[in-house]
């Protein structure tokens, strides 16, 4: 498989978001900080409504400046609200979910269109304080988004179903049918799409990450044609590595501010910790330096000898992770 600045997103609608539980020691510590910054700082207590307010849970948001997700599709839980569970035993911090199949329909199969269904994903991540960090439109893979009629249906249904969940990210990879190294001849219409879809991004107040087959130069070419803050790119370790390009170049190249989110895995083989092209202590570095902060999504990286072991995999990919970018 192939979140804007706001990446810590709340999994309950706006309206209904409580804060987030802190332990006796952090709260007194927190609300000390806080106090004393309201007596240094008065005006902050009149601040705007449309800016964010002060909280205690915002004052420890910066905590936790990386988040660690599983993917519904990859732990073989496809719209099923199964997968949450399984995501926190395994020990993710999120889960990103999947819009369902596309096929030749004029849109998804998605569960997620009833809003019995939503309530009970809403209801269950908020049980296990676990956060939907995005929603992915994986259909697009094998379809063509440059050519297929009804595109708009398709991505205004994902945008829709967003709004719905509180969920800021959404992810559209081009695919294979709309690799623009293999297909350059594409790149028009796709642009023209996605200056659309970002469009209706921008009035919805989410993001749409991209996934292409382009170098991070084309990437950033690619997002100053479609000039849209609705777009922005969903970054794939596995890309630059199996192609043989500096992933660490790729990252500065494009910056903190073009990347929402990242998969932070490579292809099939071996577990992260032992993988020996992807060093995840020096992309956390050069990560830091950026300035970047937000969602690593666990893809792959599966042990090849036993690859649908999905506790044992992903069990351990995420502890890894934890241990690198957590600690």
């Amino acid at each position: 498989m192939k979140d804007s600045k706001n990446h810590l997103t709340n999994t309950l609608p706006a309206d209904k978001a409580k804060p987030t539980t802190v332990n006796r020691r952090h709260f007194l510590g927190g609300a000390a900080t806080l106090a004393a910054g309201l007596l240094v700082f008065p005006d902050l207590l009149a601040a705007s409504s449309t800016k964010r307010a002060v909280t205690i849970e915002s004052l420890f948001a910066a905590d936790q400046r990386y988040k660690i997700a599983v993917i519904d599709l990859m732990i073989l839980k496809r719209q099923k609200i199964s997968a949450l569970p399984l995501a926190k035993e395994i020990g993710a911090d999120g889960l990103e979910i999947d819009m369902g199949g596309l096929g030749n329909r004029d849109t998804f199969e998605s569960k997620l269109a009833d809003p019995e269904v939503r309530r009970e994903y809403l209801d269950k991540a908020k049980e296990l304080n676990l956060e939907l960090c995005s929603l992915a439109m994986t259909g697009f893979y094998a379809q063509s988004f440059a050519e297929r009629p009804t595109y708009q249906q398709m991505v205004g249904d994902c945008i829709e179903t967003m709004k719905q969940m509180n969920i800021k990210v959404g992810f559209l990879p081009l695919g294979v049918k709309g690799d623009l190294v293999q297909h350059p001849h594409l790149r028009p219409a796709i642009v023209e799409r996605l200056k659309v879809v970002g469009r209706m991004a921008e009035e919805a107040g989410v993001v749409i990450g991209i996934e292409t087959a382009l170098d991070a130069k084309g990437d950033k070419k690619l997002l100053k044609d479609i000039g849209s803050k609705g777009i922005k790119i969903y970054f794939n370790f596995s890309n630059p590595l199996k192609e043989g390009r500096d992933l660490h170049k790729e990252l500065r190249i494009l910056g903190k501010d073009r990347i929402c989110m990242i998969h932070a895995t490579d292809e099939d083989g071996v577990w992260l910790e032992n993988n020996t092209r992807l060093d995840m202590p020096k992309v956390k570095q050069t990560l830091d330096k950026m300035g970047w902060s937000g969602w690593l999504v666990i893809e792959r990286s599966r042990d090849a000898t036993n690859p649908r072991d999905v506790k044992g995999n992903f069990g351990a990919n995420t502890r890894y992770m934890k241990s690198v970018f957590q600690a």
